[in-house]
């Protein structure tokens, strides 16, 4: 990541309790963010977003974490089974994310129980960051996060799926690179650039939610910044809408009823 000072620090924040139902995260990060160190002026936090779920009391109980997927699916975009017989499913699910399972997660909940993505991400990304602002003064901001895949590339790797007071682009259109040519599409989103980042610190089984990224104060603004839903492509801008062998399927199906 590119840092205006040329330094750009991340850490996680220890001492963070199993979240439940009904608990007060600016209060939990908020305390142990007074154990380490304070909130400056353009740090930004980064929240797992199972916490959030767990918080908002995103729990559904479900025998079939399968049947649960097929609940939050929107529109299958592709399907695969393994040689094993284990199926993946990449959909869209309500929040306009594609992703596989459609963002259901069975991990670390209780059984016969999976956990769902946050209602509305952005709007609880700017709870967070306004409670964390009052509590310590400090013009912050805040990213809600997820690990999803990338297409073309293997592994997984933490995204926004909510911000609040960050802005989620750095728009450098129109700029000119250091040949001086202009730069045309040139938009890095620094949201999941930064998730990234911080998910380096979080680490994936390490117990540590809540990251701070400090060196980017120049992404943070208000908290009614377009939050991480415009990160999401259009449908009609999106050239990916199915799985290779989908489409394969369906424009077969279309020729072979116009033969007919």
């Amino acid at each position: 990541l590119r840092a205006l000072t040329g330094v750009l620090q991340a850490w996680a924040l220890e001492g963070i309790p199993e979240v439940s139902p009904g608990d007060d995260l600016v209060a939990l990060i908020g305390d142990a963010l007074e154990r380490g160190v304070p909130l400056a002026d353009g740090d930004i936090v980064v929240v797992t977003s199972k916490i959030v779920s767990k918080a908002e009391g995103r729990i559904l109980h479900a025998d079939d974490r399968e049947d649960a997927i097929t609940e939050q699916t929107v529109r299958l975009v592709a399907s695969r089974t393994s040689p094993t017989g284990h199926v993946t499913r990449i959909v869209e699910n309500p929040l306009g994310i594609v992703s596989a399972a459609a963002g259901v997660d069975a991990s670390n909940t209780p059984d016969g129980t999976v956990l769902l993505l946050p209602a509305d991400p952005d709007a609880s990304a700017r709870a967070i960051a306004s409670g964390l602002r009052e509590r310590s003064g400090a013009r912050i901001g805040v990213l809600v996060t997820d690990t999803l895949g990338r297409a073309w590339r293997e592994g997984q790797t933490d995204h926004a799926i909510g911000a609040a007071g960050v802005h989620v682009f750095e728009d450098l259109r129109g700029h000119t690179d250091t040949e001086g040519r202009p730069l045309v599409v040139t938009m890095p989103c620094v949201a999941d650039e930064i998730a990234g980042a911080a998910d380096l610190v979080k680490g994936k089984a390490a117990g540590l939610p809540v990251a701070v990224v400090r060196g980017r104060a120049d992404l943070v603004g208000d908290l009614d910044l377009p939050g991480a839903r415009t990160i999401v492509r259009p449908a009609e801008r999106d050239m990916f809408r199915q799985g290779a062998d989908e489409a394969y399927a369906e424009g077969y199906a279309a020729g072979r009823a116009a033969r007919a």
